[in-house]
Formats: C-alpha cells, structure tokens, sequence
C-alpha cells in the first residue's frame, strides 16, 4: 500500500469522523432548542440586539465620518484661502518671460511653506498639508505647463475644474513609499498679473483614519460588551420566569407517575405565586378525587367478589335440583319439560356470568398471575375453534383455521388457559356477527411476536364502535341475540388477558364490511413487542358496485327435486384469496 493510499484514507476517515461529530452536536443543539424555551428567549433576544446594535454602529459610523470629512474640507478650504493672498503677494515678482518659471514657482512655495520643517509640508488648522503650483499658460498640453510640487497627486478631472476658474475640492487615494494615502484635495486658480496659475492643497486623511479606526474598536467592544449584559439580563429575567414552569412541569410529572403529596412552593405574592397556588389547589383537588375514586373501586371490586362468593351456594343448590329435574324431564308434561330445560340453560349462563365476575374482580385487584408454558399459538387457536364448532354449524357459520405462512414458527411462553380463553372469546363473537358469513382465522410470526387475526363479514362496526368492543357489558346492537351465550365481559377479560402478557387486542370493522380482532402476544412475557407481524384491514372501495350482487349457490342436481338454496354472501372482491396461496 502506498503512502498516497494511506494518507488518502486517513484524510477521509478523519473528514467522516469530524462530519458524524458535527452531525452528532448539532442533533444536541436542535434538541437542547426545542425543549429550552429559556435558550430561544436568549438566543433570539441576541440575535434582534445585534441586528440593533449594527444598524445604530453603521449609522453612528456615518455620522461621524461625515462630520470628520466635512470638518476637513472647511478647513481645507480655509486654509487655500489663507494660502492665496500669500501667493498673489509672492507672485507678483514672477518674470513672465523669464525660462525659470518653475525655479520661481519653487521659491514661492518655500516662502509659502517657510514654517515646514521639511518639503513643501506645513502644519495648519486643517492638519498637514502639501503644496502644488502649476502654470496654465499652455492649458492644451499639461505634461509641458510648469509646475512646483507633487503635481502627479492631482487629478485630471479636478485640474480641469480649476483651470476653468472653479474652487474644487476632492477626496483622492495615491500610492506614496509603497503605502496607500487617502488626501482631500482643495484646488483654486491664482490671480496673477503676469500669467494664469492654479494652486492644489493637499490634505492627508491620516490621522481622521486613525481616529475612525479608533471609533471602530470602541463602537465593536461597547457592542461586545453591550451584548454580553443583555444576554446576561436576559438569561436572569427569562430564569425567572421559567423556573416556576419548569417545576410546574416537575411537579406534574411526578403527580402523573403517582406521587400525589407533592407541591410547588409559593414565594410571594406576584403572578407566579398565584400560579404556584392555583396548581396546589388543583392537585389537592384531584387527590381528593383519585382518592374517592379509589376507594368507591375497591368497594366496587370487593362488592362484586363478595356476591360473586356468596352467589355460588344457592347456584350450587339450584344446580342440584334443576339437574334432578332435567333428569326426570320425560316423566313431565311438555311444557314442564321445556321449562326445566330453559332453567338448565339459563343456570349454564348464569354460572359463566359468576366465573367472568370472578375474574374480572381478580383482574381489577391485581392479583391475577400467569401460568406461563410453552405452547403454539396454532394449536390452541384450533382447539379454541374446535370448541365453538358446534355453534357455528347450528349458525350455519364456516370456520377456516388457515394453516401458518411457509410453516411459521408460532412457538411462545404464555397461559395457555388465558390465551385459549381469549381465542374463544374473540371466534364466538366473530360467529355471532357473521351473518352467515365465513370466520376465518390467519397467523404470523416474527422475531419478537405472534399474532393472530379473527376476521368475519357480518355486520361490522361503525365508526367509533371499535374503541367501544371492550366495554364491559357493550353491544353494538342490544336488539341482537347471542347466539353464544355469552356474558357480555369475555371481550373485557380478553383485553385483560392479552395486556397481562404484555401484549395487545385491536379492533377494525367496517358497516357492511365485517370486522377483525387481532390478537398479538410477545415471545415470552413481559417483553412488549414493538410491532404486531399481522396488519388490520383497510378500507378499500370496490370500481364496480355490481359486483356486490354477485353470490356463490349450489345449483339442485336433476330428479332431486327443488333443494334449499343458500346464499354465501357477496363476493368478497376487495380480499385476496389467501387459498391460492
């Protein structure tokens, strides 16, 4: 490998791990945002002083640049007027067809400079300026006029404004000992007797740059310093007032997670101590609630215990003579006998009401525990089945077991009385809204759970209705009659049931489209399951309604005579047929 490669793959390993880092501190920051309320107070307060705080600089920058260079320029201007009456005294002396006019235009700077200590420099009212003298005698050709001074420094456009006999001023930039020099530029003609001259005063901005900088280092460390109070007042005035929320939302949560004693603490008399104040008067209020409720639950629960006990002693008495009687059934009447067979069936359910009570108080005391083994989800689902058979021939129901997926595993440690009770709860109420209707039963399976779904085409459910299925002693239709004889809790306990195993019982119907249960338990217990392997229906919408009418019928054979024809429902387009598979 060469050293080309390995730098090439260090460069990129350390390019990744500075963009996950970044990535990673970024993710924090946008968390650490959406939840502190305090860090966006500051943070935008910062951002709105800035934006302040830059416009106030720029503006204050202007004002006083301006101010400097119009100072500048009045004195500039002053000061070439001081300057020309000295020259046009000085000037008077000139030969006009002498060939040294520029050695006479050089004496007339140096006595107009005679308090220079060095060059054509004088210090003035105006700051430090350099004088230039020109001779406009041949104002066609410039290069040929005489001149005194650093004649290069002036201008083109600011000569021709002077020649014209013009007072001109401008702020010029020329390159001076390999530095950059910004001068304001004053421009005048002189009066002459003898000939046309023009006198430049040169003015550097040195030392109004220096004093700009200056200005600027204030204005940057008074906004730095500007800034750093304003978050720091910010900070303390939005402490203040988000504390209070923030133990608003502690003490919430720890009265959501049970502990219904706890209180904020009331300092003072302000807003937030009334806030403080109303939220211990509204958690005392829903103590004395929780605590009512409670208490009217655990009479509730060992009300209905206590009669589900005491009822089973006459049930037993009464069995007994109802079993005598349905005994001896054929030695009575008729209609004695039917009698004693109705009072047979309706102490079955009866018993069964008993057993669910029962339960049902075990399972609001909690005390309700699993006898958990080792068991197939397939097997019992067809067991369960199998003992509801019975019914749903007299129902004229057909129950399809379909066999697992490619032989899925539905292998799990769980009750095997709770989830055969669950099963046969969840295949009698599906026979008993099946409206003749096929119950059909599928399975799956993944890495964490089983699941199972109880899916039928009778009536279905309403909107609303499939949050309602697991109400203690609900209907959707109380005109219905069960054909199960059930109770009116076996959905109630099978939720219960489901959830003691960590797992989960959901609804789905649709009117005229049936409804499903899905049944899914974890693995082993306690682990719940982040998904459920099968999914509930959708609402599909079939392209042609005439194909509702469409009914499967067994045609009679010949010379049998006419034969009862019954109708298996519509056909179920919108279902893809899992037998062909």
């Amino acid at each position: 490998m060469s050293v080309w490669t390995r730098h090439s793959r260090w460069v990129r390993g350390l390019t990744s791990r500075v963009r996950e880092e970044t990535r990673t501190r970024w993710h924090r920051f946008e968390a650490l945002w959406r939840r502190s309320m305090q860090l966006r107070v500051v943070v935008s307060t910062l951002a709105l002083s800035l934006a302040v705080v830059i416009v106030l600089g720029m503006v204050l920058q202007w004002q006083i640049t301006s101010q400097l260079l119009d100072s500048k320029e009045q004195g500039a201007i002053a000061q070439a007027d001081a300057s020309l009456n000295v020259l046009e005294r000085e000037l008077t002396a000139v030969d006009p067809n002498s060939d040294s006019v520029s050695e006479q235009l050089e004496a007339a700077l140096n006595r107009l400079t005679t308090s220079s200590s060095s060059g054509h420099t004088s210090e003035t009212t105006a700051g430090a300026f350099t004088a230039v003298l020109v001779d406009g005698r041949a104002p066609g050709d410039r290069s040929k006029q005489p001149a005194a001074g650093p004649i290069g420094d002036v201008p083109e456009d600011l000569r021709g404004f002077v020649e014209r006999g013009q007072l001109a001023t401008k702020i010029h930039t020329v390159q001076r000992d390999n530095a950059t020099v910004t001068m304001v530029i004053v421009g005048t003609p002189v009066s002459s007797a003898t000939r046309p001259l023009q006198m430049y005063l040169l003015f550097p901005l040195t030392g109004e740059q220096q004093t700009l900088a200056g200005q600027q280092r204030t204005l940057l460390v008074s906004a730095a310093v500007l800034l750093a109070l304003l978050g720091a007042i910010t900070n303390l005035v939005t402490r203040q007032v988000v504390r209070p929320v923030r133990q608003a939302a502690q003490t919430a949560e720890q009265l959501a997670e049970g502990d219904l004693d706890k209180r904020m603490r009331v300092i003072g008399e302000d807003d937030m101590a009334r806030l403080a104040e109303s939220f211990n008067e509204m958690a005392d209020s829903l103590k004395q609630q929780i605590t009512q409720l409670e208490e009217f639950g655990q009479l509730q629960r060992r009300f209905t215990s206590d009669v589900s006990h005491e009822l089973r002693t006459p049930l037993t008495t009464v069995r007994m003579a109802a079993d005598v009687l349905h005994a001896s059934r054929e030695e009575f009447p008729p209609g004695l006998s039917r009698s004693t067979e109705l009072l047979v069936d309706e102490l079955d359910r009866f018993e069964l009401l008993l057993a669910d009570l029962l339960e049902i108080s075990r399972l609001d005391a909690g005390v309700a525990d699993l006898s958990a083994e080792r068991l197939d989800l397939h097997e019992i689902a067809d067991r369960a089945a199998e003992s509801v058979r019975a019914i749903a021939d007299t129902s004229g129901v057909e129950l399809r077991v379909f066999p697992p997926p490619d032989g899925a595993d539905l292998a799990l440690v769980a009750d095997a009385r709770r989830v055969e009770r669950i099963m046969r709860n969840l295949v009698a109420n599906a026979i008993d809204h099946a409206e003749g209707g096929p119950v059909e039963l599928r399975f799956g399976g993944n890495e964490q759970a089983v699941a199972v779904t109880v899916r039928d085409y009778g009536v279905g459910l309403r909107s609303g209705e499939a949050e309602l299925v697991f109400t203690r002693f609900w209907r959707a239709d109380p005109s219905r009659n069960r054909r199960s004889g059930g109770t009116g809790l076996g959905l109630s306990i099978s939720l219960e049931d489901a959830r003691l195993h960590a797992g989960a019982l959901d609804a789905w119907g649709e009117p005229g489209e049936g409804s499903c249960f899905r049944l899914t338990l974890p693995r082993k217990p306690g682990k719940e399951p982040e998904t459920s392997p099968l999914s509930l229906p959708s609402t599909r919408r079939i392209a042609a309604p005439e194909a509702l009418l469409a009914a499967s019928v067994e045609r009679p054979s010949e010379g049998e005579g006419e034969q009862e024809v019954r109708d298996q429902g519509p056909a179920r387009l919108t279902e893809e047929s899992w037998e062909e598979k």
